[in-house]
């Protein structure tokens, strides 16, 4: 196991800086000498782990196309050449927003996760003030990408790739698609309760967006927006979804890393059945403050369909909202028959639970 700071209990792990994944890669073979397979997390471990399976022989991205999964403008030029359905979008490297006129629009920063740096503008004067809020979050000079807002609600598409081929793991909804002006991720529930023929759209797109950016090996995490018949590429992650989310997709009897590490050692995957219905409840942040206590947790777990909660900011931790914010409070899983069940028992787990939090 290598990470890009101190472990927690010494010898437990190799420190290596992620900053330079070749010379990560170089210095995890000399260690290691050999390995069966190699899995990266998340963020920049994504792009060690391709650079030491590289190294060591292994299936892995390229690295051209690892460094565009990173770059969400990379992204959006990648699939205009291939002619995916995505938003319009225009690239802004300074004050100068060019000919942008179109409206509702979406500023985002080029490579953060979690909704973080995202924000809706309505007008020019909204765009300007959107573009100074995103830049005090992530650096003066940072370009910035901006998006049409399209219509309609999210999905997200969870998979593994091999040789290039796509097995679909989970097509989640998102029954709370936020409209802005900042965007939450909240309720996720699998399997989808659209249509079976949008669904196959979906997953076209989705195939789409992913050869055009290049991918070909691992996990892959991608989010479209879908409105009637239409079906919008919004962005992917060369990487598991995000958070402790994977407790919610337990696609047969392994789990989703369980599944991940089978694949990176080439070992065959068990034959998935429908196993009901499953989702999450990101815990959002609701104003900035610190965290003094959380209450109705037992009565949150007692919800019919909840199998568990999770709290993962403690007592006396300062929290962070939207846009600048890059964590939740905490997750809610549940388990039933039907999505609908699932829906519901999530909701009612989240009207249980009060967060006191002080301004500060």
């Amino acid at each position: 196991m290598a990470t890009d700071g101190p472990p927690a209990i010494p010898g437990s792990s190799l420190a290596v800086s992620f900053a330079d994944p070749v010379a990560a890669a170089s210095r995890l073979v000399d260690r290691v000498g050999a390995a069966d397979g190699v899995v990266g997390t998340d963020g920049e471990a994504v792009a060690v782990a391709a650079a030491t399976a590289r190294l060591l022989r292994l299936a892995a991205n390229p690295p051209a196309t690892v460094e565009t999964a990173a770059d969400k403008h990379r992204q959006r030029r990648a699939a205009a050449t291939a002619g995916v359905p995505q938003p319009a979008y225009a690239r802004i490297d300074g004050d100068d927003v060019g000919d942008w006129t179109t409206f509702p629009a979406v500023v985002k920063p080029l490579a953060r996760a979690a909704s973080q740096g995202v924000l809706r503008a309505d007008t020019a004067d909204e765009l300007a003030d959107a573009m100074r809020a995103v830049r005090r979050i992530v650096g003066a000079g940072a370009p910035l990408l901006i998006e049409e807002f399209v219509p309609g609600v999210e999905v997200a598409v969870e998979g593994l790739l091999r040789d290039g081929q796509l097995d679909v793991l989970a097509v989640f909804d998102k029954p709370d698609t936020p409209q802005g002006p900042t965007f939450p991720e909240t309720l996720l529930v699998t399997p989808s309760r659209l249509e079976p023929a949008v669904v196959d759209r979906v997953v076209g797109i989705v195939e789409r967006a992913v050869a055009a950016i290049g991918l070909v090996e691992g996990p892959v995490h991608v989010e479209c927006k879908v409105d009637g018949a239409d079906v919008w590429f919004l962005e992917l992650a060369g990487r598991t979804i995000g958070g402790l989310c994977s407790r919610a997709l337990r696609p047969g009897s392994l789990s989703l890393e369980e599944l991940v590490i089978r694949h990176a050692l080439r070992l065959p995957l068990p034959p998935r059945r429908p196993d009901g219905a499953s989702g999450v409840l990101m815990l959002p942040v609701a104003r900035r403050g610190r965290l003094e206590a959380v209450r109705g947790v037992a009565a949150a777990r007692a919800v019919v369909g909840v199998t568990d909660v999770v709290i993962t900011v403690g007592p006396g931790e300062q929290v962070v909202a939207l846009p600048a914010g890059d964590r939740y409070l905490g997750f809610v899983f549940a388990r039933a028959g039907t999505p609908d069940e699932v829906e519901v028992a999530l909701r009612t787990a989240w009207d249980a639970l009060e967060f006191d939090v002080t301004a500060w």
